[in-house]
């Protein structure tokens, strides 16, 4: 793969081989599965994306004032006469502490992906047969008071000031992607997706919710659809542009 190509690129290049080459391989690869993968990854992006942004919303309306922390820094950052783009998010740290704080607490895939244990281990005096599956339960890893603090259920991004622990899998307090080979290929496309809608909303509007509800009112309940824990029910809030429109 050179610097010039893509996913698409290496896929379509194993079509082009000659079969010499395909009868080697422990597969064959045609245009119909590259459609299947790209609908896969496209579909896993968006809905996977979708789940994590409404829970990043519904958690930024319980707690207004890291609404305000956060409109502040995008204010500082980007200012008001413009809307975020791609180029800012590495400069947005208090809302990559949002993010992390709202997936320790709503890991959009909470079990993560099925593995399988290749071969015999003994893990804290836990016997693991090969062939085992095993199931990472990266929710409860996040709401855990020994691996966090005893404050573990509130809803605290300044928590990750200092800290190290990112989203990539290397720090094994927070998984929400899993980690190492079979983590999730979608990371990086998800995360700036993610943040970068998360920025704008945050960014053009001011968030309230309908009817005169108090924050504390907001249900927050879950439910487990496939491998995917989004909000039992939609979040409705009702937005009020905050930019200067005339420069826009």
């Amino acid at each position: 793969m050179t610097q010039d190509e893509d996913f698409i690129d290496v896929m379509l290049s194993l079509i082009n081989q000659s079969s010499s080459i395909h009868d080697e391989l422990p597969y064959s690869i045609d245009r119909m599965n590259i459609k299947a993968i790209i609908l896969d990854m496209i579909v896993g992006a968006t809905d996977t994306s979708s789940t994590a942004i409404e829970w990043i919303m519904s958690e930024l309306l319980r707690h207004p004032q890291v609404m305000k922390k956060l409109q502040a820094e995008l204010m500082s950052v980007v200012g008001g006469e413009r809307m975020v783009e791609e180029r800012d998010l590495a400069k947005l740290e208090y809302l990559d502490m949002v993010i992390k704080e709202t997936l320790r607490l709503h890991p959009v895939a909470p079990l993560l992906v099925p593995r399988e244990s290749t071969e015999e281990i003994v893990i804290n005096e836990y016997f693991i047969h090969k062939k085992s599956r095993i199931i990472v339960n990266c929710w409860a890893i996040g709401r855990d008071p020994n691996v966090w603090s005893e404050n573990v259920e509130e809803f605290f991004p300044e928590r990750f000031i200092d800290s190290d622990i990112g989203l990539r899998g290397r720090h094994f307090q927070l998984l929400p992607f899993g980690s190492g080979r079979r983590g999730c290929p979608g990371m990086h496309l998800g995360l700036i997706n993610v943040r970068l809608v998360v920025a704008q909303l945050v960014h053009c509007f001011d968030w309230e919710l309908p009817n005169g509800m108090s924050p504390n009112e907001l249900d927050m309940s879950e439910k487990f659809a496939g491998l995917a824990v989004p909000r039992a029910n939609h979040l409705l809030a009702i937005p009020t542009y905050r930019l200067d429109a005339k420069n826009l």
